[in-house]
């Protein structure tokens, strides 16, 4: 696999994350246990509006990684934005979690990943060129 193909694979599967957590699992509310930790980090009782704007952002996420437009920015939003989300997870609800704090090592993996794609192969290609 060439160097461009595994960015291309990558980037791909970094945007099927975003959409199918956005999507399926918050917008329609396929794992209702997304609604729950909403609930209990926002301190609010319906949590359905605010799940639903994120599943949305989390799916504008994908299909921005698919554009592939301002690469570099995307690639720091996501970061940001996993570290921060697995962060309050880590410390406010770790008992709604799949994986309880061990979500945070996948979270790290995800944004090494995300690091990697456009850091270290994303400058590769273009050096290639």
């Amino acid at each position: 696999m060439t160097k461009a193909e595994m960015k291309k694979c990558l980037t791909y599967s970094i945007a099927l994350v975003w959409i199918v957590n956005g999507l399926l699992c918050k917008v329609l509310n396929l794992v209702p246990r997304h609604q729950e930790i909403v609930s209990k980090i926002l301190d609010i009782n319906d949590a359905r509006f605010c799940t639903l704007m994120i599943g949305l952002a989390e799916t504008m996420m994908g299909l921005w990684i698919l554009s592939g437009v301002l690469t570099r920015l995307n690639a720091i939003t996501q970061i940001v934005i996993i570290a921060a989300m697995n962060a309050l997870e880590f410390v406010i609800v770790p008992d709604l979690l799949l994986w309880g704090r061990f979500n945070a090592l996948f979270a790290g993996v995800f944004i090494v990943m995300i690091f990697y794609n456009e850091f270290i192969l994303g400058n590769k290609i273009v050096n290639e060129v």
